[in-house]
């Protein structure tokens, strides 16, 4: 069937993550890109038959980057008969390796909060588009094993700012945002021709040309207090490879920067900086201090967590980042001070 000459409706990105992940665990042989892109949800309403889907491909790249940064263990199988050919690779999400382990169980409390969960999902839009596409793939002669409905991946929150800056990155527009620098009280307009959208230590970032600096700059998308506008400008970009280069150099960044703490055994921090690290948490320390070597790309951002610790962690080195750390205990000790000042002379302060 023709496409329609209007552009079609716009699906969420969570939407087209499920669809995709639903698809994909439907299948044992997997999925060609070709057979993905004409029949899941979210890329089929986009996909011209016979005509350039290289915006929708680089799309379903930056999904498959997705779904296994959530977990998912997406897997590529060659076909036998065509090494080394791309567009004849097939994906699939083995069924086994998404099981929950054996020794996991759940109270009867919290098989009822799955069970009301798994009927949102259920009862809700993505239920007819993804029968819609279950039937598609099976006249293709790809049959379901399982009963799938009930899978959902496990979807984080993403920033406001992604959506339109994915639709301009695709587009090749200009864009504008008010962005807050750490350090100042105002925000200040930027505009930026975007080239790469990359997720890096668990943060989005924009990559792009900065129009006023005249120069390449990597924003956080965190840091975008307001709406994202996409202009009618256009741009033609120079060069390829942008994501892959903005994640190497944020990564020599992060390699580049190394700080030192002392952190409590046994407490929250301990926990959360151990995990996060993957440092060996010591053992049998019963309340005492340990080490841990904490590589950042953002030292304000880091700040503000070693803060959030409070006397759980001691900062050791940089200076910079001890003072900073300092910084924001003093600021909110201040605050409490305010507080306690208020309740003495009996105002409220609520």
């Amino acid at each position: 069937m023709p496409r329609s000459s209007s552009s079609p409706a716009r699906v969420p990105v969570e939407e087209r993550l499920f669809s995709l992940v639903l698809a994909l665990l439907a299948t044992e042989n997997g999925l060609t890109k070709n057979e993905i892109l004409s029949t899941v949800q979210g890329y089929r309403q986009r996909f011209d038959a016979h005509g350039d889907n290289s915006s929708l491909e680089r799309q379903f790249e930056r999904d498959k980057d997705d779904i296994r940064e959530l977990g998912v263990p997406l897997e590529t199988v060659e076909s036998p008969d065509a090494a080394g050919n791309n567009q004849l690779l097939r994906y699939r999400i083995p069924k086994g390796a998404y099981d929950l382990p054996q020794d996991v169980v759940f109270s009867p409390e919290e098989i009822t909060l799955l069970g009301l969960a798994a009927t949102v999902w259920r009862e809700g839009s993505l239920s007819g588009e993804s029968r819609r596409a279950l039937m598609k793939l099976r006249s293709l002669g790809v049959e379901a094993d399982d009963p799938v409905v009930g899978y959902a991946p496990r979807l984080r929150v993403r920033e406001s700012a992604f959506e339109p800056l994915s639709q301009a990155l695709e587009r090749h527009a200009i864009v504008q945002f008010p962005y807050l620098k750490p350090g100042e009280s105002a925000s200040r307009l930027r505009t930026v021709a975007p080239l790469s959208l990359v997720q890096h230590q668990g943060r989005w970032h924009l990559q792009g040309i900065d129009q006023d600096a005249g120069g390449s700059r990597t924003f956080l998308l965190s840091r975008m207090v307001g709406p994202v506008k996409v202009t009618s400008r256009t741009f033609r970009p120079e060069g390829d490879d942008f994501a892959e280069k903005a994640l190497e150099e944020l990564q020599r960044i992060w390699e580049a920067n190394v700080a030192e703490i002392e952190v409590t055994a046994g407490t929250d921090a301990a926990t959360r900086l151990g995990k996060r690290y993957g440092d060996a948490v010591p053992s049998g320390l019963d309340g005492r201090p340990f080490r841990l070597t904490v590589n950042f790309s953002d030292i304000n951002i880091l700040a503000d967590q070693l803060a959030s610790f409070g006397p759980e962690v001691l900062v050791l080195s940089p200076q910079e980042l001890r003072q900073k750390v300092l910084d924001r205990l003093e600021a909110t000790a201040r605050a409490h001070e305010g507080d306690a000042a208020r309740d003495d002379t009996g105002e409220s302060h609520g």
